[in-house]
């Protein structure tokens, strides 16, 4: 349950970060609820998940799944550039999420 808890807190971390480009500096009013919402529904349900797994592991997956999620919500929603080089900085944020996953799988969580 933790892990899925703590994809869903990756999940609205892109949300989040989205609606913060979309807001305008705070200067918009919906998209700077959105943000607000998100970022402490985000937030919650890390420290939820945080509880039954290790924090490097749960911290290192949250900012994978933003990270790599806002990079492509920022090509398709806000047209934003990509290059192989952008690519292959995301394929290696997926790769360290991967590993990250595996090398906690003998710890218990």
């Amino acid at each position: 349950m933790a892990w899925i808890l703590l994809g869903i807190a990756g999940l609205l971390e892109i949300v989040w970060a989205s609606a913060m480009k979309s807001s305008n500096g705070f200067t918009l009013f919906w998209p700077s609820v959105v943000t607000v919402v998100a970022m402490l529904a985000s937030f919650g349900l890390l420290s939820v998940a945080m509880r039954s797994l290790p924090l490097g592991t749960s911290y290192m997956i949250w900012v994978g799944i933003g990270a790599v999620g806002a990079f492509v919500a920022g090509i398709v929603l806000h047209g934003e550039a990509v290059n192989p080089l952008r690519i292959a900085a995301a394929g290696l944020i997926i790769v360290g999420m991967a590993l990250m996953k595996l090398s906690s799988q003998g710890t218990g969580a």
